[in-house]
């Protein structure tokens, strides 16, 4: 909708993840580094962790977009899975037929598969999205699919990509084997205010702005502190602003503008939580004191998570979630009804003037 009025040939915010315009940040950059090394490797675990909305899928799709002609990727985004059917999802993933086959079956398929695959000079890549979902006993299958191996190299590899809840999900007593197989792993953190601002003119420019004034620098500001530094918050703030800029006929957006935009989101979207350094990139000893108690907690004796209340607390955030894009379209609805009346008024006083 606002795209001709910036000069933009594509949308610039969109929240579905684009390898096109992937920004490399600090925290990015180490992680793609740690995929990229362990596909040199051609074995262990990858495990790249961050809150919602930071770009571990993105950091997916850059590499699948980039990955050789000699490997075979296959990714997934788990619901929870039993082991069972995580067997059958990678084979299928693999285009292995696991129609009325046992376990039994289709594992020794995916392993004539796999060895197939070496024959011909090839390998297979696994990618394990929102793996926090995941219980400790299929993470331990992923653990045994490993040990598919030629050599002493393992015929499948797998990246982890997952939300913070994956982090003590692998600290677990018993996952020590897990551990031990997993070559790097890395955190993403939420932008600096600096990156923020140079996330924002990248994508811009990637979409075709030629201008650099489209924001003032307390606008930058204004939409860091609203964001936190995470970029699917920047994106989702920064297509309601481009909006509002191209409702209001407005050519550059200042803080005013920001505020008069993140009044509105806040009622209807998101309010992150305040006094909280989106900078902070280093996890304290404390901290991580924490985080292994908490494993310790919700970890039953026989091994699986208590993971009841996480459930109920995603379920609630998808509740609010179909709410709020109820109210972002009634709040869309009124701007261009708005916008109509303008245009008709602006008709009107045309045609009196003949």
């Amino acid at each position: 909708m606002y795209e001709n009025y910036y000069g933009l040939n594509s949308k610039p915010f969109q929240l579905t993840p684009d390898p096109s315009f992937f920004f490399a940040s600090k925290w990015h950059k180490r992680a793609m580094s740690y995929l990229q090394y362990g596909l040199s490797q051609a074995e262990g675990f990858i495990v790249i962790t961050g809150d919602i909305g930071t770009g571990k899928t993105t950091i997916a799709n850059s590499l699948l977009n980039d990955i050789q002609d000699d490997i075979m990727a296959a990714q997934i985004v788990t619901p929870k899975l039993s082991p069972d059917e995580l067997v059958k999802m990678v084979a299928s993933k693999f285009e292995i037929d696991t129609l009325n086959k046992t376990k039994a079956d289709i594992l020794k398929d995916l392993e004539k598969y796999l060895y197939q695959l070496h024959n011909n000079g090839k390998r297979a890549l696994l990618i394990v999205d929102e793996a926090q979902n995941l219980p400790l006993e299929t993470i331990e299958e992923l653990r045994m699919l490993s040990n598919f191996q030629e050599k002493g190299k393992p015929l499948l590899q797998s990246f982890l990509l997952g939300q913070e809840e994956l982090q003590p999900i692998l600290r677990a007593p018993n996952m020590e084997q897990f551990r031990q197989r997993i070559v790097a792993s890395c955190h993403l953190a939420p932008l600096t205010l600096q990156e923020c601002k140079e996330y924002i003119e990248y994508r811009l420019h990637h979409a075709g702005l030629e201008r650099d004034d489209l924001f003032s620098e307390g606008a930058f500001e204004k939409i860091f502190k609203f964001t936190n530094g995470v970029p699917r918050r920047i994106n989702t703030l920064m297509d309601r602003v481009l909006l509002y800029g191209f409702l209001e006929e407005v050519k550059t957006l200042d803080d005013a503008a920001i505020d008069t935009v993140t009044a509105e989101v806040s009622e209807e979207m998101f309010r992150p939580e305040e006094n909280v350094s989106p900078a902070s990139n280093v996890q304290s000893e404390t901290q991580i004191n924490q985080s292994e108690n908490v494993v310790m907690s919700d970890v039953t004796p026989d091994g699986r998570v208590k993971d009841v209340q996480y459930y109920k607390t995603m379920l609630n955030e998808l509740t609010d979630a179909l709410d709020n894009a109820i109210s972002h379209k009634i709040k869309l609805t009124r701007y261009i009804d708005n916008l109509l009346k303008k245009k008709y008024k602006t008709y009107v006083r045309l045609k009196s003037d003949d």
